[in-house]
């Protein structure tokens, strides 16, 4: 079989591990046994047709039109393969995730179930892993009923009640009945395969729409916005409360550009967005996760000084390195492992924390309220943003070679200092929260008075400068200023005709580490859709939305960036960024539901 890397895929999960699977049904690409790991499944990042690195089942000629969908409400993907002779066949794939003995069940499992749906199927199963970041082809080990690849960090084990040798072998077979295949840990199942196959598929799919049923949804857009939820939702490791920014490394964000990165981990920042999305759906419980893993950084860390980014088991190692034996998307290297950004200073770090945590002591729906304590363990970080606000660091585009005074990472320093003093004021703490006040309003002045240049009628991306940003859309919606400001307008117009590319927005125009970027960052355009809400211009907002929302692959998903001129998705994929984008703007657009009526 060929395969083709694209990110036309659909994003399989359960909050443990993830898997990518291509339009022909082939999972391409799957770290195990967590997100983070040894891709497994590597086909995506292994030049243009690789030979292994995926897991593929297809009709013996590999000729056959497919279509693919998830099933409603839910994050079980069902690709329905046709031959032009009549013949079909389904391939319904899916991580089992359920509760189960009052805790979730996630196991590090993914489950594809095959069923005739008309005429002579005659298939053929290729499952071709690589271990070891693609310097080993593991040698299949057969048992009665499994097929076991293993090397000497860990194995992996293939149970199915198909006919193990064709599967061994790579042999083709009539798929006459209904078939289980389940990629989990090597050690024997407890139960017959079949029925360990529909019931993880039931309690699965019970499960993802017992989840959906309790969202907050605009009342447009709801497909949209549940499919985006549900995959950022995938994007958590529930066993620390981690938010990873997207699933896959090295994707490059445009052709031959070298801009390829790892986002397998968690930026506070990105987490911070992530939060206020799902908080925006109603779905809370990923933002109480994400403050216990906040609480575990700090204690790490052992002081107010946190790092922009950490695994998702805060004590590994982030260091960068290239992955020599993969040859890259479509060929395009190099292939990362780690980041660097570990290493830089980002100031907005400790407001995408205070921010993250803050509905903690508004919300009244939460089970655990903040309390004094937690204000307590936020304090330190208010201090730090504080002392650091107006001094230079790498900024929230990453810099490696531009420190200056970012204006955005100074607002996210007042946003420390505001949000301390609203939490203080909730918790009667009232000498504190006059005390943050008093900061932060000092503290709002200087960024201000800084960040305007009049010559271009806009706040710029650094202080004291001339550098026009996407992320000076934001300061309305973080408060820094009124959205009705005419300089907060005038800065939007600024905006929009700078970065603006055929209804995308780039992040900036400048020449950065790696030339002038040629694709645009689809949040930045998702920001300047709300930002235009804001303003008054909802007509012209809507239409941008509704462009960008195109973009989006066959299964409703958004990659990391368009390219303004095909449309085509570049960047990691899923990114959590876009996918925030899509419920924010949904919500802010769409007419309520006593309108809709």
């Amino acid at each position: 079989m060929t395969i083709h890397p694209s990110l036309d895929a659909a994003v399989i999960g359960n909050g443990n591990l993830s898997a990518l699977i291509d339009r022909s049904g082939a999972i391409v690409w799957m770290c195990w046994p967590r997100v983070d790991a040894d891709p497994v499944f590597c086909a995506l990042i292994d030049g243009e047709n690789p030979e292994d690195g995926f897991f593929s089942i297809a009709f013996d000629d590999d000729k056959g039109e497919t279509e693919q969908s998830y099933l409603r409400n839910s994050a079980i993907v069902r690709t329905v393969v046709r031959s032009g002779g009549g013949a079909a066949f389904s391939i319904t794939d899916f991580a089992p995730r359920f509760d189960f003995h009052d805790r979730l069940y996630n196991p590090p499992t993914i489950v594809r179930i095959l069923e005739p749906l008309s005429g002579l199927c005659r298939i053929r199963i290729r499952m071709r892993p690589r271990m070891c970041y693609g310097s080993l082809r593991p040698r299949p080990s057969i048992g009665s009923n499994h097929v076991r690849y293993a090397t000497d960090g860990g194995s992996i084990r293939l149970t199915t009640d198909a006919p193990i040798s064709y599967v061994a072998t790579e042999g083709a077979f009539v798929l006459s009945h209904r078939i289980t295949l389940i990629l989990h840990a090597d050690e024997p199942l407890a139960d017959s395969i079949a029925r360990v196959g529909r019931e993880f598929q039931d309690k699965t799919l019970e499960s993802w729409q017992g989840w959906v049923r309790h969202l907050n949804l605009p009342f447009e857009w709801q497909e949209t916005v549940i499919r985006a939820a549900i995959t950022l939702q995938l994007c958590s490791f529930e066993q620390t409360g981690a938010i990873v920014a997207a699933l896959t490394t090295s994707i490059p964000e445009a052709p031959g550009s070298q801009r390829n990165w790892d986002y397998r981990y968690c930026w506070i920042r990105d987490a911070y967005f992530t939060v206020l999305a799902l908080n925006r759906v109603g779905a809370s419980v990923t933002m109480e996760h994400f403050i216990d893993y906040v609480t575990n950084v700090i204690s790490m860390e052992g002081g107010a000084t946190l790092r922009p980014v950490y695994a998702v088991l805060p004590e590994k190692s982030l260091e960068e390195r290239s992955a020599p034996d993969f040859a890259g998307y479509r060929g395009q290297g190099p292939v990362r492992i780690g980041n660097d950004a570990v290493n830089q200073v980002q100031h907005d770090v400790y407001g995408s924390v205070i921010l993250a945590a803050s509905q903690m002591f508004f919300d009244e729906r939460l089970p655990k309220k903040g309390d004094e304590a937690l204000f307590a363990m936020l304090e330190p970080l208010g201090m730090r943003a504080l002392a650091v606000a107006l001094t230079v660091d790498s900024g929230i585009w990453e810099y490696r070679d531009k420190p200056s005074i970012h204006t955005y990472s100074a607002a996210m320093c007042w946003v420390a200092c505001d949000r301390l003093a609203r939490i203080a004021a909730r918790l009667g703490m009232q000498d504190r929260a006059q005390q943050w006040r008093k900061s932060a309003d000092g503290l709002r002045e200087a960024i201000l008075s800084r960040a305007w240049n009049d010559r271009l009628k806009a706040f710029t991306g650094s202080l004291d400068s001339d550098h026009i940003d996407a992320s000076a859309l934001l300061l309305a919606e973080l408060g820094l200023v009124k959205a009705d400001d005419p300089k907060f307008v005038s800065t939007v117009e600024a905006v929009g005709h700078a970065l603006g590319r055929n209804g995308y927005l780039f992040r900036y125009a400048e020449p950065d580490d790696f030339g002038s970027p040629s694709t645009a960052f689809t949040i930045c355009s998702f920001w300047y859709v709300e930002a235009l809400a804001a303003i008054g211009r909802a007509g012209e907002a809507r239409s941008l939305f509704e462009k960008i929302l195109a973009r989006r692959n066959h299964v409703g998903l958004l990659s990391e960036d368009i390219d303004p001129e095909t449309g085509e998705l570049w960047g990691n994929f899923p990114q959590t960024y876009s996918l925030v984008g899509i419920i924010l703007c949904a919500w802010r657009l769409s007419k309520n539901w006593e309108e809709a009526r």
